[in-house]
């Protein structure tokens, strides 16, 4: 019983520390740090990675990351392509080892006609 609750916990850990995946249709979309001309507003986006508990055991890396691939994922769902990024925090908890969360916040739009988008 002891080694199913060890296997369980580590298993929980391995994929609670991980970055969010990124989905097929979020590959094409772009972060810009200016407004795209030319292009329809569809709306404001969020991503994150880690909290409290996770966070400790999460890497620099992978709470960017992961944040990065919830921003895009939540722009494909608004069904934009170029994401013009607002502000990236990034969260430490009390007494923690250091960063516990990233969030990106920005503006989804929908670009055509052009080549960079």
């Amino acid at each position: 019983m002891l080694k199913h609750v060890v296997v369980g916990l580590c298993s929980f850990l391995l994929v609670a520390c991980s970055a969010n995946r990124l989905n097929p249709e979020a590959y094409r979309i772009e972060l810009v740090d200016t407004k795209p001309e030319g292009c329809t507003y569809l709306g404001e986006v969020y991503g994150s990675q880690g909290n409290w508990f996770t966070g400790d055991f999460t890497s620099n890396k992978n709470l960017m990351e992961g944040a990065r691939n919830e921003l895009h994922n939540e722009a494909a769902r608004f069904g934009g392509n170029v994401v013009q990024v607002q502000d990236i925090s990034h969260t430490r908890g009390r007494d923690s080892l250091g960063t516990t969360a990233t969030t990106i916040v920005g503006k989804v739009y929908r670009c055509g006609g052009h080549e960079r988008y």
